[in-house]
């Protein structure tokens, strides 16, 4: 939202763009405006992320999992997924050579702990003075669970009950310290009021946390939550801790059903609908003409090797063996997945919808929500989901970089500018700012024995009726407009899974 000269408020778009080494592609590494060793290339990011800056993005943001993606070495060794930057790392380099832009980094649930998250994203939002954002994520591959000393990966379900109570226990250390309690008091030889420390004190199904946290609370309050669940169990998760959403919704029809529902049950967990924003993704390829766009597409997926496209088929759509199946031929039947089944359906639905080949769903799903046309086609299509309810924002991943990125700054945001969809300039310093998302206002303190008993205290009973590890009560801390200033009293102590 933004005011107006009037004083009325008015809704505006929000944008997101993925950092992500040469492109988001899966062939970008191989394309002629790509530099190949961009997964590693510090000037390169700091080169994209200044540029998304110049174009008043609201983010960037950076996607991870905990292993190599991928197990299958003849696909695995064509691609440049087996590399990248640990995400926290290199989003506190990038915060020194940009001012404004939201710096997102994904952390997963599963293969984490709530005091190592919570720690890293507080530092980061201190060191960018405001401008972290936590893309938590209950991890997606298998293979992630044999780095962490697992057998197997945690079952859908029960990694969205971890979630839950992990969220739970990182809101509750980012408030360890009030707003004001850090008061560096050199005459006085105090570094900070007692009075305006509590600790979390939590256990609970999943993890006994003591506390506090060793920073002070975060310029934001909490960086910005993101997630990326669309299941049902995502969704929910989505509405009642996301702050932003991202989603892969291929239609219009597809993604406003998905709004419309994420808005509603966050509606019915006693948020606002209007702090949850829904990003759909988007991948465009901007050219002067339809036809320059359309070719450089069809230039980028002609570098998808077979082997590669094969296992990113099976790799997308779930637990299936596909090396025997040609690639021109049709998609087996596939059966239920434990790996991301809102991905599975959405890439499932496209290849009955149109009759796809194993190839050609392997194009289709290479650069994901990939769109081609010209500044004002694109900007079009924007405006379309924007204007129609299926998006607050999107998150943009550019098939390659930086080339996808300088064009679509200098050619589609002045469209999209024109139309006066979008921000001229930056009006906010922070993440929270730019989102037009309240900063968090923790539950009221109770008294904290943090200096009486450093014990925990006994895991409290599961009310009658509640599945384990279901957090108690659903109502989220209160908040206030964007803007409020520091300095009112704040502070929660967790017990289960939830806020009390």
């Amino acid at each position: 939202m933004t005011t107006t000269s009037d004083g009325r408020s008015r809704r505006m778009l929000t944008l997101g763009a993925v950092l992500q080494g040469a492109g988001g592609h899966i062939a970008g590494w191989r394309h002629p405006l790509s530099p190949p060793d961009g997964e590693l290339d510090l000037a390169h990011h700091l080169r994209v992320a200044q540029t998304l800056e110049r174009g008043t993005f609201d983010a960037l943001f950076i996607a991870d999992v905990v292993a190599i993606s991928g197990t299958d070495l003849d696909a695995l060794h064509r691609t440049a997924r087996s590399v990248r930057f640990e995400p926290l790392t290199l989003l506190a380099a990038l915060s020194t050579v940009t001012e404004r832009i939201g710096l997102v980094g994904t952390a997963s649930t599963t293969y984490g702990e709530p005091f190592h998250v919570a720690r890293k994203f507080a530092s980061l939002d201190h060191l960018s003075a405001g401008r972290a954002g936590w893309n938590a994520v209950t991890s997606v591959l298998p293979q992630e669970a044999a780095n962490f000393g697992r057998d197997a990966h945690l079952e859908h379900g029960l990694r969205y009950r971890r979630a839950e109570e992990f969220v739970e226990v990182v809101r509750a250390l980012w408030d360890s310290f009030d707003d004001g309690a850090v008061r560096r008091d050199t005459a006085a030889g105090r570094y900070y009021d007692p009075a305006g420390l509590r600790t979390p004190h939590h256990r609970g199904e999943h993890f006994a946390v003591r506390g506090p946290l060793s920073i002070s609370r975060p310029p934001q309050g909490h960086p910005v939550i993101f997630q990326a669940g669309s299941s049902e169990a995502g969704k929910d998760f989505a509405a009642r801790h996301g702050e932003v959403v991202f989603t892969g919704q291929g239609t219009l029809a597809g993604a406003q059903r998905f709004y419309a529902d994420v808005k509603a049950r966050a509606a019915a967990h006693g948020r606002n609908p209007d702090h949850l924003l829904v990003w759909p993704v988007l991948a465009p390829i901007v050219g002067d003409t339809e036809a320059a766009a359309r070719a450089r597409r069809d230039e980028l997926l002609e570098l998808i090797h077979d082997d590669v496209a094969r296992r990113l088929v099976q790799d997308t759509v779930g637990d299936v063996d596909l090396s025997g199946y040609p690639l021109d031929g049709p998609l087996p039947e596939v059966g239920e997945t434990n790996r991301s089944r809102s991905r599975s359906e959405q890439m499932l639905d496209l290849a009955r919808r149109e009759n796809l080949t194993i190839r050609g769903l392997a194009r289709r799903s290479s650069g994901g929500g990939m769109i081609t046309g010209t500044p004002e086609t694109i900007a079009d299509h924007v405006e379309e989901w924007f204007t129609g309810r299926g998006a607050d924002g999107f998150n943009v991943g550019f098939p390659y970089l930086p080339g996808a990125a300088e064009d679509f700054v200098d050619q589609v945001v002045p469209e999209l500018r024109r139309r006066g969809l979008f921000r001229e300039s930056y009006t906010e310093t922070t993440l929270r700012g730019h989102l037009g998302l309240p900063r968090p206002v923790a539950a009221p303190r109770r008294d904290d024995p943090a200096h009486r008993d450093g014990s925990l205290p006994a895991a409290p009973s599961t009310p009658p009726g509640t599945a384990p590890g279901t957090p108690p009560g659903s109502t989220p801390p209160g908040s206030t407009p964007p803007g409020t200033p520091s300095g009112a009293a704040s502070g929660v102590e967790t017990s289960g899974a939830g806020i009390r």
